[in-house]
């Protein structure tokens, strides 16, 4: 558990522009879960199973509570919520069921490449797929990395 720093300026774009409120209602309150909403429909929707999940944001923070089997789906459900455009540092309050080593995280840079990234870490480029399989469902296509996206690397 901890806190993870992200770039807040790439990622997904979930957020969309603010819509209008009923000047009765806080704006500000309103925004927020609705972002919340939208990060909880995004989790969902990319298939981890996570019992219990809860989200709060506050700021470019977002606090995710929850509990997992693997820790596999805990890293998974920090680099999604990270990997959001406007998140910017996530707080992990998740807990694992089945105890196991942690990846390491990794931040993409302008030319990486999954085989590249591989080579860096395993020193085969060929053993890319194992970086792909560890970041899906986030990841879609291994050629369909960023820069300053946080990927997890399998030890």
């Amino acid at each position: 558990m901890g806190l993870f720093s992200f770039l807040k300026g790439a990622g997904e774009k979930l957020f969309g522009k603010k819509k209008e409120s009923a000047p009765a209602v806080d704006p500000a309150a309103v925004e927020r879960e609705r972002k919340i909403s939208a990060m909880e429909s995004y989790l969902m929707g990319l298939g981890i199973e996570v019992d219990n999940l809860d989200l709060d944001m506050e700021g470019d923070k977002v606090t995710v509570y929850g509990q997992v089997k693997h820790q596999a789906d805990r890293e998974k459900l920090i680099l999604a919520l990270g990997n959001i455009e406007g998140v910017g540092s996530v707080d992990d309050r998740i807990s694992v069921l089945v105890s196991e080593p942690e990846a390491e995280f990794y931040e993409v840079k302008s030319g990486d490449s999954l085989s590249k990234i591989a080579k860096h870490f395993y020193g085969d480029p060929m053993r890319y797929p194992e970086i792909f399989e560890a970041n899906k469902p986030m990841l879609k296509h291994p050629d369909k990395i960023y820069p300053g996206q946080m990927l997890r690397i399998p030890k």
